[in-house]
């Protein structure tokens, strides 16, 4: 026997303040991707509810990022600096990093700033992904490093690095 689906409460500016706050308490976040969850917590609301005014909730919404932002909760170039250097202790590229941001919603030109702010050598960050993910020189099976060269050298170029750094990264020795 099928279950119904239970209708969540009903969606008001208070909830839609307790959804942002109970969010940010697990996460970090950017506004573009909080505003995209409260969204979609409004839309399976309307969906259930034909009468519910979707752009009266959408407005709400815009208080309630308003309000984040105004008292600190919700701050894009806050959250692009810890991802920025989460990466770049993963040793991602910047092509890589800038992709992942822009789809949280961050301004190119936070992007851009924030990545030339850092202290980025594309040679150690290629070796760093290279030592993490046991390719190249850091391949344990010295045998089949020639037969996986151009298996290594796609999940370098693939991480964003020119195929001159995945290059110099697979021609390296093992110490």
């Amino acid at each position: 026997m099928p279950t119904k689906k239970t209708v969540s409460r009903k969606i008001t500016p208070a909830r839609l303040k307790n959804i942002g706050l109970y969010y940010l308490k697990r996460f970090e976040t950017s506004t573009a991707n909080l505003r995209k969850v409260l969204r979609r917590r409004v839309d399976d609301y309307a969906y259930h509810t034909p009468e519910f005014s979707k752009a009266e909730a959408y407005d709400w919404i815009e208080e309630v990022l308003a309000d984040f932002q105004r008292v600190g909760y919700v701050d894009d170039t806050r959250y692009s600096e810890l991802k920025i250097k989460d990466y770049m202790a993963a040793g991602k590229s910047p092509r890589y990093i800038q992709g992942k941001l822009r789809e949280k919603g961050i301004d190119e030109n936070i992007i851009a700033q924030l990545i030339d702010a850092q202290d980025y050598n594309p040679l150690e960050a290629a070796v760093k992904l290279a030592r993490k993910k046991h390719i190249g020189p850091f391949s344990p099976d010295a045998e089949t490093r020639a037969a996986r060269r151009s298996k290594d050298l796609a999940v370098l170029v693939r991480a964003g690095f020119d195929y001159d750094i995945a290059v110099q990264v697979l021609e390296m020795s093992g110490e």
